[in-house]
């Protein structure tokens, strides 16, 4: 199993911190040198999960100095995420395509039940498309709000072992994504198919069309499950 990556140990302990109660909405994070020092990483990938935190809604970044500078936790990562933190790190261990294939179980039948359902809320899915379509993301930051997304689906279906699941299977997601990302021959041109994709599945859903929107997930998972050729390693 590969190390995580120096911002992601960033990300994971600031998530802890919040799971557990340490850190809270309102709250600042200790400053980047802090971070730095105590998590044995370097400022620039604390600048980075910030970046993610930030994007994902979760901290505010405040530039200048004095008491309001610096990060402040604006609110909690949600979705059962606490109840399976666990199974987080053991799906990193997991197959790729054991990941995809429970994916498209599972999200298949998310957004067929979503579709079925009675105006369900996507607010929360279609904010996290809007900062995703913003042209300063980093990969790392699209591809943290793409498994944002994802996951915010399986909250609008209200069933909690489906979210919990979602949420534990998230770092696995977003891990086999980036590492797929790698040997992509455009970054820019699938991320704006990605996108596109993301779209139609919620135009589907909030249609009502239950088929196309089964659909179009499973188009979306295993197209870039191909596209990236993980299933030749």
């Amino acid at each position: 199993m590969t190390a995580p990556r120096a911002w992601q140990v960033v990300l994971d302990a600031v998530e802890r911190d919040l799971l557990e109660g340490r850190l809270s909405p309102g709250d600042h994070l200790p400053a980047e040198r802090t971070l730095a020092v105590d998590l044995g990483v370097g400022r620039s990938s604390v600048r980075e999960a910030l970046r993610v935190l930030e994007v994902l809604g979760l901290i505010r970044t405040a530039v200048g100095s004095g008491p309001s500078a610096g990060a402040i936790i604006v609110a909690r990562p949600g979705g059962g995420m606490s109840a399976l933190m666990r199974l987080q790190v053991a799906a990193q261990g997991f197959p790729v395509a054991d990941v995809v294939k429970t994916r498209l179980v599972l999200e298949g039948a998310i957004v067929t039940e979503l579709a079925a359902g009675d105006s369900p809320d996507l607010t929360a899915s279609a904010q996290i498309l809007t900062a995703m379509e913003r042209q300063t993301l980093t990969q790392a930051e699209f591809l943290a709000l793409d498994a944002a997304f994802h996951l915010s689906l399986a909250e609008a279906s209200g069933n909690q072992v489906v979210t919990a699941t979602m949420a534990g299977l998230r770092s696995a997601i977003e891990g086999y994504a980036r590492a797929g990302a790698a040997g992509l021959p455009s970054w820019p041109a699938t991320s704006v198919r990605l996108m596109h994709e993301h779209r139609g599945v919620l135009a589907a859903i909030l249609a009502g069309e239950a088929d196309a929107a089964r659909l179009a997930m499973h188009a979306h998972i295993s197209g870039y499950y191909a596209e990236t050729h993980l299933h030749e390693h």
